[in-house]
């Protein structure tokens, strides 16, 4: 009996040194430098002085021993808005989660949760884009077909927010449709909302322009240009 309590208290000490080692070993960049890498890149793609993007044989083989993003972008569908170009940036370096009007449901929670937790990345972004068809649909009304009534249903709260404030009833549309999302993984229990609130994750939302390539974050205006003046 005492050997097996033995066994039992090395075996404890054994899983909660390994747990440790694990979570340091996943402990990626911080929110804030993510944050600044993805605007750099931003950069580049909107002036068209792109860095040379890490897609060869040494960083592909580099990368099949495991993945370490630095940033999570959650993501429209669209084909126009690929983040790992919007971004300037190379293969694993971005885990993304991608739907139709970048709405989430448990599955896309789950991959956001999965990154945040066993992938260590500290900086989740979502991102909507100008002329979402999925918002244009919704803001035109009506009932749409099969599973895609799915994303409408999913946008609606935030075309019925939008029809209340003055401007643009699409651009609102598409900017509440955003901070939805970001409301809901932020408090989304128990993972994301307790890495929110333990400091162990920033969730925040932007929108595209296709028109010329930049991405403006839904910020404070004062965090917005400090942000902007440090890359």
């Amino acid at each position: 009996m005492k050997k097996t309590v033995q066994g039992l208290i090395a075996l404890a000490l054994f899983l909660l040194l390994t747990s440790t080692v694990m979570a340091s070993s996943v402990a990626g960049m911080d929110a804030d430098a993510a944050m600044k890498k993805l605007l750099a890149g931003n950069q580049r793609f909107v002036s068209e002085t792109y860095n040379r993007s890490d897609i060869g044989l040494a960083r592909r083989a580099e990368i099949s021993k495991g993945q370490h993003p630095f940033a999570i972008i959650v993501d429209c569908s669209d084909s126009r808005v690929a983040p790992e170009i919007i971004f300037d940036q190379g293969l694993g370096d971005l885990f993304v989660v991608r739907t139709a009007g970048n709405t989430v449901d448990d599955i896309a929670i789950g991959s956001v949760e999965y990154a945040v937790e066993h992938l260590g990345v500290r900086l989740v972004l979502v991102l909507g884009h100008e002329d979402c068809g999925a918002v244009k649909a919704t803001v035109g009304g009506g009932k749409a077909e099969g599973h895609i009534d799915a994303i409408v249903q999913a946008i609606k709260p935030a075309v019925a927010i939008a029809k209340k404030k003055p401007g643009d009833l699409l651009s609102n549309a598409i900017a509440q449709n955003v901070d939805l999302v970001v409301e809901r993984l932020q408090t989304s229990q128990p993972i994301l909302e307790h890495a929110l609130q333990t400091g162990k994750v920033k969730i925040v939302g932007g929108v595209y322009s296709l028109k010329d390539g930049s991405v403006d974050l839904h910020l404070p205006l004062l965090l917005k240009e400090l942000m902007q003046k440090a890359h």
